[in-house]
């Protein structure tokens, strides 16, 4: 999956809807690709255009975007090897779009299209290989001989981009931002030092309850059976505290039964 370690959110978010529009309506003859470990590498594969030394050839190449871009231009890099005025040797290309000419409002979209123009027009006055710059000027039958002699080993056609893999890295990224927002937004909203609430799904553990009775004059703890406790517990509790009640009233009428009972004797006792 694509990470967003190298580039801000904000510029992640453009990229996003700038490649998820090249994967849907690509430049003619260019399709792009991205690096799911880094995302501020950018793979095109540039077909060579019909009627130059380059045309049935394959040819990729990656744009590197440093972090703060777009405010700086994208380095552009040919990975198939190409014999061309000017990309190095080392597959660096030379264009005034990603130099002097940069503009924060240019897209990838128009980085790409003027890559693909310079295999159709080079600019041999701004040479990166100076022998192909000289040879294009002084000699051009020689030039395009050597140029689809390169197109003919190097740029053959390159295993195609996954499919969709465009859509599913930015999709992808766009959910991990969505998470990371979220997270940090209730990260805000937690108190320091508060514990978060722990939901258990296990059944609450039963809990006796006992209550203290009066008879006879005694305290006479009374067990009532186990209750579970939460809501449905309140319910229960109520219930044992009735019957605990009703056990309390009866001893307390069998009490003064006994009393009266005493008092009977005494009277009787007496009159003996």
């Amino acid at each position: 999956m694509a990470t967003n370690e190298n580039l801000p959110p904000n510029v992640i978010k453009q990229l996003a809807k700038e490649l998820k529009s090249l994967d849907e309506s690509p430049p003619e003859g260019i399709k792009v690709g991205v690096n799911d470990d880094d995302f501020s590498i950018i793979y095109a594969d540039i077909e060579g255009p019909a009627g130059t030394p380059y045309e049935n050839g394959v040819f990729r190449m990656k744009l590197v975007l440093s972090r703060d871009f777009p405010h700086s231009p994208p380095k552009g890099y040919f990975l198939t090897k190409i014999f061309h005025p000017n990309i190095a040797t080392n597959g660096e290309i030379c264009v005034n779009t990603l130099k002097k000419d940069w503009n924060p409002s240019l897209g990838l979209r128009h980085v790409l299209i003027v890559v693909r123009c310079l295999l159709i027009e080079p600019f041999p006055e701004s040479a990166l290989n100076e022998q192909a710059g000289k040879m294009l000027l002084e000699n051009y039958e020689e030039y395009a001989r050597l140029a689809r002699l390169y197109t003919g080993i190097h740029a053959k056609p390159k295993p195609k981009f996954k499919t969709g893999a465009i859509s599913e890295s930015t999709t992808a990224l766009n959910v991990e931002q969505t998470n990371t927002s979220t997270l940090n937004a209730d990260q805000k909203n937690t108190a320091p030092g508060a514990a978060l609430p722990v939901i258990s799904a296990s059944p609450s553990p039963l809990v006796p309850i006992t209550v203290t009775t009066r008879g006879n004059g005694q305290d006479q703890p009374a067990v009532v059976a186990p209750m579970e406790t939460g809501v449905s517990g309140s319910a229960a509790a109520a219930s044992a505290v009735a019957t605990t009640t009703v056990r309390k009233d009866g001893g307390l009428t069998k009490a003064q039964a006994d009393k009266k009972k005493i008092d009977a004797r005494k009277k009787s006792l007496k009159r003996l």
